[in-house]
């Protein structure tokens, strides 16, 4: 991956790796699955099965024929927003600090903690 666009201030990204989102825009719009892995420096998040390419590889030691590989690239996180499982609908995410000083991700929409 290029690192010649990347800001040295990491972007505060509220979902996490294995929240389950739909995506908003864009070739997918609609579809839902897994965060597999979070890039704050990029502002944006790798989800399973969204955004696959086919990469053309050169033959090497582990590929000696060369190969065609399928690889899921990461797609902005203003693309996509987590699902809360009783609506099935997109929402935005909040914060809640208890009593105790632990802070905890909520629905918006429903208030509802995220697990």
């Amino acid at each position: 991956m290029s690192t010649k666009h990347v800001i040295a201030k990491p972007f505060k990204i509220r979902l996490k790796k294995g929240d389950t989102v739909i995506v908003l825009a864009g070739k997918y719009k609609g579809k839902t699955a897994k965060i597999t892995a979070v890039h704050p420096l990029l502002n944006k998040v790798t989800v399973e099965g969204i955004n696959v390419v086919k990469k053309h590889v050169k033959p090497n030691q582990t590929h000696p024929q060369g190969a065609i590989l399928e690889l899921t690239k990461p797609i902005w996180v203003s693309k996509v927003a987590i699902v809360e499982p009783t609506t099935k609908k997109a929402s935005r995410i909040g914060f809640q600090v208890a009593e105790d000083g632990t802070k905890k991700r909520v629905f918006k929409s429903t208030g509802k903690e995220i697990k």
